[in-house]
């Protein structure tokens, strides 16, 4: 595909972009401080899209973009691209993350018990009119008591610190783990745990196909969250095979836990808000899971994503089945890219295929999609 570049028109560029930061208006250290502390799901949304966790970061790029995720997911992959790394976590497993939500659709009653955590699955939803009319908010806010204020004193100390995060309980089993000591699930198997460094990396490596376990789960972890509900969603209805249930819904903060390269010693670093999802197909012979994790809170995609991972396993030929065409088409820079490139100048294109439509009109023929 071929166009040319627009000459002559600096200063005219130059307008645009004035008039855009004029329209959104002054891009503030203050105005950033906001976002991250007024938006926290759609910081959360660009830092696992962007496959960077960096809130303050996260914010200034929707702070920059007028709130355009998709530009916002761009600056921040843009600017990962420029960093170096410096060391490899440790893996973390899911009785180690202190759980502020854990929800579980195909148990009652599961070890550790269920926790609702900060939602409003259970909400009117009602917009707040009265605010526009000046009412103050506080008259409609329930105070939070017992373990609840717990909760909400760990979630303001780690928004500010995420090491403040000491008050939660990391030590809540696994639903999975707990159905294979009762035989529910194959058992895993009995192998060292991976090491970080020799994993595949697809921020650093291209997408081959069939996809390796680590680039479908990174694929899915970073995916565009419209996209992978799209699909999953499609799934859902009918045109899928996998009627899913949700194992096990956490939320939570996970250490980043690190090697000293002099003692071998391990440490933490610091933790990061993480979503996780498995969900359990049951219209099979014995039990299977699908499982999604990304960084920052974002249900939606998770339970999506665990989904598609079930789908990307069944040999029919709904698009949701084939590995290639769901990890593609979730990825929101090289989507969002490839569309909007339709706006640069085509005119080499156009014109060529112009002057092919009049030549064959100006013979008497007939052009496809005349009537």
């Amino acid at each position: 595909m071929a166009y040319v570049a627009a000459r002559g028109g600096e200063a005219a560029i130059q307008y645009a972009e004035q008039l855009h930061q004029a329209l959104n208006g002054p891009l503030t250290a203050e105005r950033v401080q906001l976002i991250a502390q007024l938006l926290p799901y759609l910081v959360d949304r660009v830092m696992g899209e962007g496959s960077l966790y960096a809130p303050e970061l996260a914010a200034l790029a929707l702070a920059q973009t007028g709130g355009d995720l998709y530009e916002a997911v761009l600056l921040l992959r843009a600017y990962r691209s420029t960093q170096p790394r410096l060391a490899y976590a440790e893996p973390v497993a899911q009785d180690q993350i202190y759980t502020v939500r854990r929800i579980s659709a195909a148990f009652k009653a599961i070890p550790g018990g269920q926790i609702l955590g900060p939602t409003l699955d259970y909400s009117h939803r009602l917009l707040r009119l009265d605010l526009l009319d000046g009412a103050g908010a506080a008259g409609r806010v329930q105070p939070v008591t017992g373990s609840d204020q717990r909760v909400a004193d760990t979630e303001h100390a780690a928004a500010a610190d995420p090491a403040q995060a000491t008050a939660l309980d990391p030590s809540l089993p696994a639903v999975a783990d707990w159905q294979r000591a009762m035989g529910l699930l194959e058992p895993l198997p009995d192998t060292p745990p991976p090491d970080p460094a020799t994993l595949p990396d697809l921020t650093r490596e291209p997408l081959s196909f069939p996809a390796p376990r680590a680039h479908r789960l990174q694929s899915l972890a970073r995916a565009d969250t419209g996209g992978t509900l799209a699909l999953g969603y499609a799934s859902m209805r009918g045109y899928g095979l996998v009627h899913p249930t949700v194992n096990e819904l956490r939320l939570g903060y996970a250490d980043v836990v690190l090697r000293h390269p002099i003692t071998g010693a391990s440490f933490s670093a610091g933790r990061v808000r993480v979503s996780q999802c498995e969900v359990v197909d049951t219209q099979v012979s014995s039990l299977r899971l699908g499982y999604t994790a990304t960084l920052g809170w974002n249900e939606v995609k998770v339970i999506a994503g665990a989904m598609l991972d079930l789908e990307m396993d069944a040999p029919t030929p709904h698009p949701a089945h084939r590995e290639e065409f769901v990890l593609y088409h979730t990825e929101a820079v090289e989507a969002s890219g490839f569309c909007i490139h339709y706006k640069l100048p085509h005119y080499v294109t156009f014109q060529s295929g112009l002057d092919a439509l009049r030549g064959v009109r100006d013979q008497g023929g007939e052009v496809p999609g005349d009537r």
